[in-house]
């Protein structure tokens, strides 16, 4: 038996808001929901699931499906995404390779 997965009440409301634009977005461009699940490859189930703001389909998925209504994923005013994923690897080349959590020794000399 699967273990069904928790989310935190953030996460599944930013699916849903996220599925809410796709799904404005969408009618906005007057598409029907079988014209954009051929443009992003999948059925029109998984649609309706991403619509929906289910956290079943993949977040590529999703992501397309958003692209291809014109949803903005992370910048407003159209930086280049590039430009935002070099900034971040420039932050994390300057961060620790691993992560190693002290442990505290204890000292319980009375």
């Amino acid at each position: 038996m699967k273990k069904k997965r928790t989310y935190s009440k953030y996460a599944y409301e930013a699916v849903l808001l996220l599925g809410k634009q796709i799904k404005l977005n969408r009618k906005q461009r007057k598409w029907s929901e079988q014209n954009l699940a051929d443009r992003v490859g999948i059925s029109r189930a998984t649609l309706k699931k991403i619509e929906r703001g289910e956290m079943s389909p993949s977040i590529g998925l999703v992501f397309e499906a958003a692209t291809l209504v014109g949803v903005n994923l992370f910048e407003q005013d159209k930086i280049p995404l590039s430009v935002s994923i070099k900034q971040s690897n420039d932050k994390i080349a300057l961060l620790p390779q691993r992560i190693q959590t002290k442990t505290k020794v204890l000292d319980d000399d009375f």
